[in-house]
């Protein structure tokens, strides 16, 4: 069923688990997880992001990511994750996105307001929830994880909030995007901080790569949301080359793309199932 975060982020929050989304650009990706989330009875958010639209245009994915929503027999967000530009971010409304983030993080701090906030009156008044991002995460490709400059405050959260009135907010404690060069290092008192000042579900990006135990003690320490995207692709890379190495190159046949094709679905979906019951979220739906 197609919802949106308001729907599942508050249990999660109350009960104290996390919602995972999984960036889904592709159909095989969509299945692997769809299926995990069936399988386990548990809440997903799906989507895709404006960084991803080159590998799946978005009128292209929009249809078959709602369409799964709606068919799915557990709750499932559909979530246009970092909309980077205002144009974008209302087509993905349009599209029938059931939640969106816009991410003006980089921009200086009352123009990430202001714009977050006329965001958030458009996609309320259409049903649509949305998440916002104070603090920058990091890009591991720059090793910039580390910088305390870039961590949210608290204060910054509380007037972040109230002055734009999202419905989830993504703060930066330490995490990055991509492959960690090095093991992150989770600032859990600023984030035990925000979450005793603010009572807005919280959502912790760059998730790919993290510990076990990075993610039980963030989700225990107020982490609602949790973002997967690094760790499907590793996982689908793994599968394809390892099927590939099984085939004889001079004699191929059709069959050899479909088995890969359904390796890659199914080890996707392992890894998204691992997930699930990590972030505590098996049973929930």
């Amino acid at each position: 069923m197609l919802v949106n975060l308001n729907d599942v982020l508050r249990q999660a929050q109350k009960e104290h688990y996390a919602v995972g989304l999984f960036n889904t650009h592709d159909t095989d990706m969509l299945e692997a997880a769809i299926s995990a989330a069936e399988e386990a009875r548990s809440p997903i958010v799906i989507g895709t992001a404006e960084v991803l639209l080159p590998f799946g245009d978005l009128p292209l994915i929009s249809p078959s990511l709602i369409a799964a929503a709606k068919r799915a027999s557990v709750p499932v967000v559909v979530h246009y994750d970092h909309g980077l530009t205002f144009d974008r971010t209302l087509e993905a409304m349009k599209m029938g996105f059931s939640s969106v983030m816009f991410d003006a993080s980089v921009k200086p701090y009352e123009e990430n307001i202001s714009e977050t906030r006329e965001i958030v009156k458009i996609a309320h008044s259409l049903g649509i929830s949305v998440e916002g991002e104070i603090g920058h995460v990091g890009q591991t490709s720059t090793g910039d994880e580390g910088n305390d400059a870039m961590y949210t405050t608290v204060e910054e959260a509380v007037e972040f909030q109230k002055a734009t009135g999202v419905d989830a907010l993504a703060v930066s404690v330490g995490t990055a995007h991509g492959v960690y060069k090095a093991k992150p290092k989770l600032n859990l008192e600023r984030l035990r901080d925000i979450r005793t000042a603010l009572d807005t579900p919280l959502v912790l990006h760059g998730g790919s790569g993290l510990s076990d135990d990075d993610f039980r003690n963030a989700i225990r320490d107020g982490i609602a949301k949790l973002n997967i995207h690094t760790d499907l692709c590793l996982a689908g890379m793994r599968a394809m080359r390892a099927q590939c190495a099984k085939l004889d190159p001079e004699h191929p046949v059709t069959s050899d793309y479909l088995e890969t094709r359904n390796a890659k679905v199914a080890e996707i979906k392992a890894c998204v199932l691992n997930k699930l019951q990590l972030f505590g979220s098996v049973g929930k739906a």
